[in-house]
């Protein structure tokens, strides 16, 4: 298995509160793998160690061969942007700009020229069902529009990982599979590795790796 994310003996706490509990976690190049759990039972707070976005209290999280850790806070920050994608749970737009330079936004960052940025957003929104918005501003999306937008941002750059928390929570049947699609295409044909938290037992069951949290601990780890 060529592994690009390992985490080991991670542990997390919120004040006092202890939220994950030593857990161990691999992600292979391509793989596509479901965290589910009831609320409170660590899945968001392993996401975001696992993407480097909240440092854990103890044990390690590698990201092909970097112990993120080890990282500066600006080299850190630098990997995230170029090389990781996220969807947050609440789609956390640019609420100025519009749903096509939301999409861009990876691409802005890295230096790409604005007409090639925007152009591959667009695309990446059309294929979402948002190619009639592309020009409304966030402010004025759905919930469910922006989450779509918060897809697109996260795979406009092909990053090496998406890391995606309840992404398809605000969207109806057809779009949640859509932006499912979207996932598994770009794991299958960019050999993207792709972590989704998520309570819809349909999303999990078309994971590669489905894991179970509670507790803060991983109980069950079920491979297809």
């Amino acid at each position: 298995m060529d592994v690009i994310l390992r985490a080991e003996g991670v542990e997390f706490f919120y004040g006092e509160q202890r939220a994950l509990c030593g857990v161990d976690f691999a992600l292979a190049r391509g793989e596509v793998a479901a965290i589910t759990g009831s609320s409170g039972s660590g899945k968001s707070s392993l996401l975001y160690c696992l993407a480097g976005v909240l440092p854990p209290a103890g044990g390690s999280v590698v990201f092909d061969g970097i112990t993120l850790s080890s990282l500066p806070d600006a080299e850190l920050s630098a990997l995230r942007r170029e090389r990781i994608g996220f969807v947050f749970q609440y789609g956390e737009l640019l609420a100025e700009l519009t749903a096509e330079e939301n999409a861009a936004l990876p691409l802005r960052l890295a230096g790409v020229p604005k007409d090639r940025a925007h152009a591959a957003g667009a695309r990446v929104l059309g294929r979402l069902g948002m190619g009639d918005f592309l020009r409304r501003r966030a402010s004025g999306l759905s919930g469910g529009q922006a989450q779509r937008v918060a897809v697109a941002r996260a795979l406009v750059h092909q990053p090496d990982v998406v890391f995606a928390d309840e992404p398809t929570g605000a969207l109806d049947s057809a779009n949640s599979s859509a932006v499912l699609e979207e996932f598994l295409v770009l794991a299958r044909s960019q050999q993207t590795a792709v972590v989704i938290v998520t309570h819809d037992p349909g999303v999990a069951a078309r994971a590669d790796t489905r894991y179970t949290m509670t507790d803060g601990a991983i109980t069950q780890r079920v491979a297809v």
